[in-house]
C-alpha cells in the first residue's frame, strides 16, 4: 500500500465560481503510478467545495442560482458576518459538501457516464488550495 499526495492552487477572479478540476486529478493520479485504490479530492478551505456531476454550463449556472436562493450573499443578514462578509459562501459550501471519494482501477478515476469532478467557489478572489491523496497500489 501507498499513497502520494499533491495540492492544487486556485484563484478565481469571481466571488462565484464552478472550475472543472477532473484533467488535474486525473494528471496526479498518473504521477502517483497506483493503479487500484481510491483517490480523495478536498478543498482546504470552508467556503469551497469539491463535487461530482455533469461538465453543463447550463447546470452549473442553475447551481450556483439554487445555492443564492438557499444562502444568498448579504453583508448585513448573518450573525457571522462580524468583520468578514461570507457566512453565504460556508452554507453554500455545506449544501454541495465538502469532497469526494473516487475508485481508482486499473490506474484510471472510475467515473460513471458523465461524471466529472469540480471546485465550486464561494468566497473567491485569492489563492485557495485543493488536496488530492491517492492510496493504494
Amino acid at each position: 500500500m501507498k499513497s502520494f499526495r499533491k495540492e492544487l492552487l486556485i484563484h478565481t477572479k469571481d466571488r462565484y465560481a464552478i472550475v472543472r478540476i477532473t484533467d488535474w486529478v486525473e494528471e496526479a493520479l498518473r504521477e502517483s503510478g497506483i493503479r487500484e485504490g481510491l483517490c480523495l479530492v478536498n478543498p482546504m478551505h470552508i467556503t469551497a467545495s469539491v463535487f461530482i456531476n455533469d461538465n453543463e454550463s447550463g447546470l452549473h449556472a442553475d447551481f450556483l442560482a439554487w445555492l443564492e436562493k438557499l444562502a444568498p450573499y448579504d453583508p448585513k443578514g448573518y450573525r457571522h458576518n462580524v468583520g468578514e462578509d461570507n457566512a453565504d459562501a460556508h452554507l453554500k459550501r455545506t449544501i454541495l459538501g465538502r469532497e469526494v471519494i473516487v475508485a481508482v482501477t486499473d490506474g484510471r478515476l472510475d467515473f460513471g457516464t458523465w461524471e466529472q469532478i469540480f471546485y465550486g467557489e464561494f468566497d473567491g478572489r485569492r489563492d485557495k488550495r485543493v488536496l488530492v491523496k491517492i492510496i493504494g497500489e
